[in-house]
């Protein structure tokens, strides 16, 4: 029996997704008309067809591959919850996931879209219900949380077998509650956002707590 999105299976073929070093976003080589690229990670890039658009079809990188059944075990551990997407199916290089409407919060601060509130309390919830279903709620930021209906959808529940708490979302909860105020409505430079990105994944190598890799952007942005 054919699937809604078996058409979008021969353009997914033509293309390559190749992971780089330092936690750099992944390369796509290859091109198909009727797909559109709509996310980069560090593992994986997701795209859209324009002939079956109610789905979203994660590929990975050739030597991150082993990640699919993992986030297709977790999406089945999670079930139905409105906090995520949903995983129709999996394949040797990707998954089939329901394509979600919205910003990322990455794309929000670079275009200054308000950020409600609601937002912070939804991936609170998110967290708590990925508790009760004996998962681990890691790697959650601003590229892999969706700003839908006033609300937030995440992405990306890869990381959730791995064992230990990576702060990040922590870190951005105590962000938003800090200095959020200060740039709501603004749009931040994309230079900007991206120095700070790769400084927050490169701070253990130079700050040891939250207080002082705040402390090193404030004085890099007193400097400017």
């Amino acid at each position: 029996m054919e699937n809604d999105w078996d058409i979008a299976m021969d353009s997914l073929s033509k293309i390559t997704v190749y992971s780089n070093s330092n936690n750099e976003p992944v390369t796509i080589t290859g091109d198909a008309d009727d797909l559109k690229c709509i996310g980069v990670g560090t593992d994986a890039a997701v795209f859209q067809s324009l002939n079956a658009p109610t789905f979203a079809f994660k590929k990975y990188a050739k030597d991150k591959i082993a990640k699919v059944k993992v986030e297709a075990n977790v999406y089945q551990v999670l079930g139905n919850s409105h906090f995520f997407s949903t995983c129709f199916a999996s394949y040797d290089e990707y998954l089939v996931l329901s394509y979600e409407e919205g910003k990322t919060l990455f794309d929000c601060v670079l275009q200054g879209i308000h950020i409600p509130e609601k937002v912070i309390h939804d991936v609170e919830d998110a967290r708590e219900y990925v508790r009760k279903k004996g998962l681990n709620p890691r790697d959650i930021h601003l590229k892999n949380i969706l700003l839908q209906n006033g609300g937030a959808k995440i992405l990306d529940v890869s990381e959730y077998i791995l064992p230990g708490n990576d702060f990040r979302w922590e870190h951005l909860k105590k962000g938003y509650e800090q200095y959020y105020h200060l740039i709501d409505g603004n749009s931040v430079p994309f230079w900007l956002v991206e120095t700070i990105r790769k400084w927050y994944n490169q701070r253990n190598k130079y700050s040891s707590s939250y207080e002082e890799f705040i402390k090193s952007i404030e004085n890099f942005l007193y400097k400017k």
